[in-house]
């Protein structure tokens, strides 16, 4: 499915997104009218338009690499029933299947049950894409959806990088360990700047641990 250009060209214009890290999400600074910002990355901004519901635009900030790469990853994924497909690519962004959902970083931020069926579905789905030629890195909390229960994967550009990631695991782990016993039906609600806070102190504990391990 592709977006009509007289749809799409105007949108390419106008939006504006800037990236100020490549630690941190990039900043969307305009974007025109219809059209929505879906969710932001560390590479890139994800944008859909009312009249294209069932699709979303996936645009990189300028400087931002991993264009080339994604479009590999995706045509290796090809039709799957955890991952976006891509309709489209052009030089700089992704037409891609809108996969409806929230993420495990809106349920924990909201209180809202992750049952075990979306981690184990995950599982599957990290396992297809390894058998695929692929190397699942970075997946996290916020590009891990939940919809009825169900899991699914969206933001595969980092697919390709063949090094060690532990991000999922452990999360995995952190699921098993505290959340299913202690948390899951509680509907407790996690303060978004207690999730930033830990998303933070990850990153660092990560570095350090890489550092000491030297």
């Amino acid at each position: 499915m592709k977006i009509h250009q007289d749809v799409l060209a105007p949108f390419l214009k106008n939006v504006k997104v800037e990236s100020r890290s490549p630690d941190d999400p990039v900043v969307v600074l305009s974007t025109p009218y219809p059209w929505e910002v879906v969710g932001v990355g560390n590479y890139a901004a994800v944008f859909s338009h009312p009249d294209y519901p069932e699709v979303v635009v996936k645009l990189y900030a300028p400087g931002r690499p991993g264009w080339e790469q994604e479009v590999e990853v995706y045509r290796k994924l090809g039709e799957t029933r955890s991952f976006p497909v891509c309709y489209q690519a052009e030089p700089g962004y992704l037409v891609l299947k809108r996969i409806q959902g929230i993420s495990l970083f809106d349920c924990f931020r909201y209180g809202i049950p992750i049952p075990p069926q979306v981690i184990e579905d995950v599982e599957e789905a990290l396992e297809e894409a390894r058998a695929k030629g692929l190397f699942p890195h970075d997946v996290h909390g916020k590009n891990v959806l939940m919809d009825r229960g169900r899991g699914y994967l969206i933001d595969v550009s980092d697919y390709y990088k063949n090094k060690p990631d532990s991000k999922w695991r452990d999360l995995r782990k952190a699921y098993y360990r505290i959340y299913l016993p202690f948390v899951k039906d509680r509907g407790w609600k996690v303060p978004l700047w207690a999730l930033e806070g830990i998303r933070k102190g990850y990153r660092y504990y990560k570095k350090l641990t890489k550092w000491l391990r030297r």
